[in-house]
């Protein structure tokens, strides 16, 4: 059974939210803006509206497997592990050729389904980040890299630990370009 939770998961997570809302405004959003599927570059390419549509779409892709799986009475382990399958079905989609997004909104949803409190942490880390830096990048980084620290200090298990750690990983891998614009001085300031 928690096989097949972990391969429901990873097909919730692959479905494109982002660019499902571009094909309905008959935009690809993978060529428009930076080119990615997730809620910061369909906010800018369609909308506010549309951005926020895709950031809840994508939240929930981790948030409701996770929740399913810790309702079902898996352990925290096996929920992990569904929470890591959403993740990498929105990096990795089946439906888009296996190129998606760069997780953020996904793993903040496996996160508050996992562990609200050090998710509110989080939240709030990258919300100080945003205000200061007006750079989405930037926040997502440094909020998926405090994850494991923060879940630690809060004392959960290992699993989630190392599950966030490898989250953050990819999340910031998957930054790489972001990150020599940062370095450039080049990366776009979100507009409120």
């Amino acid at each position: 059974m928690a096989v097949a939770m972990i391969g429901l998961a990873y097909l919730l997570g692959s479905i494109p939210s982002g660019f499902i809302l571009g094909a309905w405004a008959g935009i690809d959003v993978r060529k428009s803006g930076s080119g990615n599927v997730g809620a910061t570059n369909v906010a800018r390419v369609l909308g506010k509206r549309q951005g926020v549509y895709t950031l809840i779409a994508d939240v929930g892709k981790g948030f409701i497997p996770v929740f399913i799986a810790l309702q079902l009475g898996f352990t925290a382990a096996t929920a992990a592990l569904v929470g890591v399958a959403a993740f990498l079905g929105h990096l990795f989609p089946l439906f888009l050729r296996f190129k998606g997004g760069k997780g953020v909104a996904t793993a903040l949803g496996v996160f508050l389904a996992l562990a609200p409190l050090a998710t509110s942490i989080l939240i709030l880390l990258f919300a100080v980040v945003m205000l200061v830096g007006r750079t989405v990048s930037l926040g997502s980084m440094i909020a998926a890299a405090a994850a494991p620290a923060v879940f630690w200090y809060l004392s959960y298990g290992r699993a989630l630990i190392a599950s966030s750690a490898f989250l953050a990983m990819m999340i910031v891998l998957r930054h790489r370009s972001n990150i020599q614009r940062l370095l450039r001085g080049t990366e776009p300031k979100f507009k409120a």
